[in-house]
């Protein structure tokens, strides 16, 4: 007889529905964004590229960097912790490797900047490395990534974070969700895979609290070391940073390789905090993140086209394997790309990131995006929960 091993908190869970959710099209987000964007001070284009940014996450399932960061970066905008008027300047440049000091502008137009020279560098010297300090959050850091592959070079990105990550053996908060991505190839075959080391990103566990839905694994512990299933309990731990906080990637302890969740964390605070000269996730408190930036032009290895044959078959092959569970063996960027096919027009969005635009667009006296009342409510239901191989932050 087979016994249902699952917790009893799972008990409570339910798959959010469509009720929990507002459909809004993409158009409408967009002007509204850029225009929020723009209030602040920010030119056209540049706050047109951050909305993009924000969009392109939603659309690709990656719904915990998308809208739902909205009303921390409007929020930072108010407090002024976010510079619009900010540039960030190259504070060391030696042959292939740079350093940025953003002087605490939004991070997505650091980013941008920071990845282009590291392009540039890599069509100059093979490789380009660029770590950058004086921050702030960028976003998902596939993006990023992406626009290296999409020149047909492989990107590699991270960033710290303020603490929220217990190191193995310890339940105080003393690493980011420090992400890592790393992209290479084009089109069906491009490879995107971004995560955070900690076993979900704090957003996913701000999206649970939103939806008023329990924690389903070990993704935090509270202020006494216990696994904590309560979102919005979590939440508050983790904000104290007192105690408590997210688990490294494999959970607590050594047993399930919780330690090589926090070398890996560890390993992205140097590349970024360490190697910038800036400030480490212990000292973060709003400003002063750090990232990371790598191109690696593939003339060495054969060229971009020859690469992206063997990525072919090498994919293919692993498409082919046979399911052992009823589900396709996939690669990290097919799941966001199907996502992104079916969301041209509209995104779903939780009613209570909704709610935080609606109160923004009040607040700043713009018009607020409208729903969609010809949106098909049997629209794609799965992922905002962020089900990804892509992060993640």
């Amino acid at each position: 007889m087979i016994r249902n091993l699952a917790p009893p908190f799972l008990a409570s869970y339910r798959v959010p529905s469509m009720t929990d959710h507002v459909t809004v099209k993409i158009s409408a987000l967009a002007s509204f964004l850029t225009q929020m964007f723009e209030h602040y001070g920010f030119p056209h284009e540049d706050a047109a590229f951050i909305t993009e940014t924000l969009i392109d996450s939603d659309r690709r399932g990656i719904a915990s960097h998308g809208l739902q960061r909205v009303a921390l970066y409007e929020n930072k905008l108010r407090q002024h912790t976010i510079d619009p008027a900010a540039a960030s300047v190259i504070a060391t440049d030696v042959l292939a490797c740079a350093v940025i000091d953003g002087h605490d502008g939004i991070g997505q137009l650091i980013s941008r900047n920071a990845m282009d020279l590291a392009i540039h560098k890599a069509n100059e010297y093979g490789i380009g490395m660029v770590a950058v300090r004086g921050s702030n959050h960028f976003g998902a850091a596939g993006i990023y990534a992406r626009m290296a592959a999409d020149q047909g070079l492989v990107g590699i990105v991270a960033t710290n974070s303020f603490a929220l990550v217990v190191p193995t053996h310890a339940n105080v908060p003393a690493l980011g969700s420090n992400p890592l991505a790393f992209a290479v190839g084009s089109g069906d075959n491009q490879f995107v895979f971004d995560a955070a080391t900690c076993t979900v990103s704090l957003g996913k566990i701000e999206i649970l609290a939103k939806i008023n839905q329990p924690i389903p694994g070990a993704w935090a512990v509270n202020e006494q070391g216990d696994l904590e299933h309560n979102a919005g309990a979590a939440l508050a731990t983790i904000l104290r940073a007192e105690q408590g906080g997210l688990t490294p990637l494999g959970g607590i302890g050594e047993i399930e390789s919780g330690h090589k969740g926090y070398g890996l964390g560890l390993m992205v605070e140097i590349l970024t905090s360490v190697l910038s000269g800036g400030i480490s996730s212990l000292d973060l408190k709003g400003q002063g993140v750090c990232h990371w930036f790598t191109a690696v032009k593939l003339d060495a290895f054969g060229g971009a086209d020859a690469v992206a044959e063997r990525l072919a078959e090498l994919f293919n092959r692993l498409r082919s394997l046979p399911s052992s569970d009823g589900q396709p063996v996939i690669i990290p960027g097919d799941k966001e790309r199907t996502h992104e096919a079916l969301h041209t027009d509209t995104l779903s969005v939780d009613r209570a990131t909704y709610k935080e635009l609606q109160s923004i667009a009040q607040r700043l006296g713009l018009r607020a995006p409208g729903r969609d009342p010809e949106a098909d409510t049997s629209e794609d239901r799965e992922a905002h929960m962020g089900q990804s191989e892509e992060n993640p932050t």
